[in-house]
């Protein structure tokens, strides 16, 4: 099993910033790629990003692209996501995702392990 845990959420005003970070505990070593989704109340999950674990390569939501940057680090099991610019249409429970399989990376449901989630408020 994969523990996750997201941090860093919180309120902020329209175009500020927030960091948010997820650290992964347990058989991490099955760890392929993570992601971070977002949920608004009343929306549908909605994919951000994705990062390839040994790689590196990031992946990113059209919406997001320009504005939101996705990192980890290996040696730490950390996994971040750097949002610059928000918007308040962006509030929402932000999740971070771990899979152990290659496919879809904006596939919800490709992913094995999630986070309880953190709050992110963007005020207007």
């Amino acid at each position: 099993q994969v523990q996750l845990l997201e941090s860093g959420g919180g309120l902020v005003q329209a175009g500020g910033s927030l960091r948010l970070s997820c650290a992964a505990s347990g058989h991490t070593s099955r760890i392929l790629a993570m992601g971070w989704f977002r949920q608004a109340p009343g929306k549908e999950r909605e994919f951000v990003a994705a990062i390839n674990w040994s790689g590196g390569t990031p992946y990113y939501a059209d919406s997001v692209k320009g504005r939101f940057t996705i990192s980890r680090d290996n040696s730490k099991n950390t996994m971040y996501l750097q949002m610059n610019s928000l918007k308040p249409e962006e509030t929402a429970v932000y999740s971070c995702a771990a899979r152990s399989n290659y496919g879809n990376y904006a596939q919800a449901a490709e992913y094995a392990y999630w986070g309880p989630g953190t709050q992110v408020t963007v005020s207007s």
